[in-house]
């Protein structure tokens, strides 16, 4: 992606995320938020507050007056404008809808971005994912990564923890109707193991150290939700694969699930996947 372009859907990310969290304010914590409207496209029911936050994100890129590709959770893909699509945005408008609906901090936007120049729209993969934004809603922190330049916490540069023994280590997992077999195991070696609820936020974790690692080994984890964070982790210089330590290059489609692990470094991620049972 050229530079111009970069700097442009840079400043268009800003503003759904500015516009989608305007949005959605007014319904966190509120009853009526929680509605039900609609089933998805990914196939899970679509409440309030979620399309609230996907329809800012529609009516920003039609602002724009340029031709995009967008793929969200609840309207599934849609193009936009006329002609071939300018870039590919990969959107989960609200990661965390049960923290939002009880007024949780730990929600937010999840926006990657592909170069529609050079993407085929029946062959998108994660690895195709160029540019990565995560904001937290509750506390406005917002991640960024640009593939080859580094990954970003308010415009500060940040970097993975250095830990290379499990012992000792806080991780994030997503454990609902998981193998607790494998889980146990792995809650009985680490310090601390931590279950926030929305999964793009606490992969940024990784990135900045927070965590040591992120794990979700159901094989149910939406690839909607990992898309930016995955980029963000890896231009952090942390390492993501799947839980039999495969590199994850699936396809970009709201139905794709995969498992994941994201952890700090080479070493580190070893350990986590050998305790789980991957090698």
């Amino acid at each position: 992606m050229k530079p111009n372009d970069i700097n442009f859907w840079s400043e268009v990310s800003e503003e759904i995320m500015v516009e989608a969290h305007e949005a959605v304010k007014p319904l966190v914590g509120k009853k009526e938020a929680g509605k039900v409207v609609k089933m998805g496209a990914d196939g899970t029911p679509t409440k309030l507050i979620d399309i609230v936050a996907e329809d800012k994100v529609v009516e920003v890129l039609k602002s724009t007056g340029r031709p995009v590709t967008l793929i969200s959770e609840e309207i599934g893909e849609l193009k936009i404008g006329e002609g071939r699509s300018e870039a590919v945005f990969v959107v989960d408008p609200l990661d965390g809808t049960r923290n939002a609906l009880k007024n949780i901090p730990a929600y937010g936007i999840s926006i990657a971005i592909l170069d529609g120049n050079s993407a085929h729209a029946t062959d998108l993969k994660l690895t195709d994912i160029e540019m990565g934004f995560v904001k937290n809603f509750a506390n406005n922190d917002v991640y960024h990564a640009i593939k080859g330049g580094g990954a970003w916490l308010n415009k500060e540069k940040i970097s993975p923890s250095k830990r290379v023994d499990v012992a000792g280590s806080s991780i994030g997992a997503y454990i609902y109707r998981a193998d607790m077999s494998k889980i146990d195991k792995l809650c009985s070696t680490v310090r601390s193991m931590r279950i926030l609820g929305s999964v793009a936020i606490e992969l940024c974790y990784v990135a900045n150290g927070t965590y040591d690692a992120f794990l979700d080994i159901r094989g149910n984890m939406r690839v909607m939700d990992i898309a930016a964070a995955k980029l963000i982790i890896e231009e952090s210089h942390g390492l993501v694969t799947d839980e039999k330590c495969e590199p994850l290059i699936n396809d970009l489609n709201v139905l794709e699930r995969t498992s994941i692990v994201a952890s700090c470094n080479k070493n580190f991620h070893t350990q986590i996947i050998s305790i789980l049972g991957g090698i």
